[in-house]
């Protein structure tokens, strides 16, 4: 065992055995506990979270402090030391060992990025194999305010390992503070706390603008044709991802951003955008907005007269939360469209939508939703379906009015 306070511990060399865990309780009043040696509670954490739980936080923020005490105390385990009596030089080495040590290796995906690498595109690195500076400074508030908690409440001599900066404890920092002068700020990190990181600037990569601004001439084009030919409304079918990436978040950046470029003008010439969701399966080279909650998401930013949503069977009729989605876009329902899916589907799976009847979708329900939710305009019955096509004109269109009025009355 180490004298405390004195000499140099070899951190390095150090092994800190996984003990205890952090378990989820089911029980309000103590939703997580934290278990050590032979699962027994550590009783000085039990209170500290009991605490925490009573100024109103949030399960998650329980969950994340026990999390980054069981570390500290698995420390502490390892060099055989108590956490009542422990000191500086402990602070001073787990903070060395949390910045040195490797994360434990989790299952990842045979094609994932190694780790800490960056994304040529985006320019956002993958998490990195040693913890990242922010987890280090949450571990340091969490056993700091750990610590707090144990000297206020009981107050015995405890030292807290992880001291403020200097002048915040004492008091003397601002102790003659000058009313018309601003308060000073400590001159220094406190000990022990890791820098915080500057964030670079996240930016769309001159690939993607080249596609997002391409895309906006033709659709401000698209938006005076739409007015010119006195249409209600212009359909938008948003794209997939950006050439060469597979970042779904950006791709979903560049269309917020887009519309929010062309919505004033859509208003103004009287036009209503209405963002249609596709199917999932052709999210990466259609449409990464895949479910009708995507699309009412979106809409919400915007003026109702100015961009509302599509409702296709076709496209939504999986998703189990339809029902709610629509309610939520009433008065935002600008186009109701109608195809049936069949199975199997055909090669090119964007010629699967078939005569209503033929396959799988209940129109009845979603029909009556799109009604309810104020929706006063055309159904559109929409076939992509090459023996549909091959076909004879006045022989489909004659089908598409008998199965119409069989289904939907």
């Amino acid at each position: 065992m180490t004298e405390l306070g004195t000499g140099i511990r070899d951190v390095a060399a150090l092994k800190v055995p996984r003990v205890g865990r952090v378990a989820e309780t089911g029980d309000p009043l103590r939703p997580f506990v934290l278990l050590g040696e032979q699962s027994a509670e550590v009783a000085a954490v039990a209170e500290f979270l009991h605490h925490m739980l009573a100024d109103d936080a949030r399960p998650s923020s329980l969950r994340s402090y026990a999390y980054q005490l069981l570390a500290w105390f698995r420390f502490l385990n390892a060099i055989e030391v108590a956490w009542d009596v422990a000191g500086r030089a402990e602070a001073r080495d787990f903070a060395l060992w949390l910045k040195t040590v490797k994360k434990p290796a989790r299952p990842r995906r045979p094609d994932a990025p190694a780790p800490g690498s960056v994304n040529p595109l985006t320019g956002k690195a993958t998490p990195g194999q040693n913890y990242a500076p922010r987890t280090r400074r949450h571990a340091r508030a969490a056993i700091r305010s750990f610590y707090e908690y144990h000297r206020e409440m009981h107050g015995r001599p405890l030292i807290n390992p992880f001291p403020q900066a200097k002048g915040v404890e004492d008091g003397s920092l601002n102790a003659h503070h000058n009313p018309v002068q601003p308060f000073r700020q400590p001159s220094r990190r406190a000990a022990y706390q890791p820098k915080e990181p500057k964030p670079a600037p996240r930016s769309i990569p001159d690939q993607a603008f080249s596609e997002l601004f391409a895309a906006l001439a033709s659709n401000r084009a698209a938006i005076e044709e739409a007015a010119a030919l006195e249409a209600d409304a212009l359909i938008l079918v948003s794209g997939g991802l950006v050439t060469g990436s597979r970042d779904l978040g950006l791709a979903r950046r560049m269309i917020t951003d887009a519309i929010a470029e062309l919505a004033p003008r859509a208003q103004e010439l009287g036009v209503r955008l209405g963002i249609e969701p596709l199917h999932p399966m052709f999210c990466a080279d259609r449409c990464v907005l895949v479910r009708l909650g995507d699309a009412v998401d979106l809409a919400l930013q915007f003026p109702a007269n100015a961009v509302g949503v599509v409702v296709d069977t076709y496209n939504v009729w999986w998703d189990s939360a339809v029902a709610a989605d629509i309610a939520r876009a009433s008065g935002r329902i600008v186009s109701y469209q109608l195809g049936d899916w069949v199975s199997p589907l055909p090669a090119d799976a964007l010629l699967g939508r078939a005569h209503l009847g033929d396959g799988s979708i209940d129109f009845g329900p979603i029909t009556r939703q799109v009604l309810a939710a104020g929706y006063t305009g055309y159904a559109e019955v929409e076939i992509f379906n090459q023996q549909v096509w091959n076909t004879p004109a006045d022989e489909t269109a004659s089908t598409v009015k008998a199965r119409f009025a069989t289904l939907l009355g």
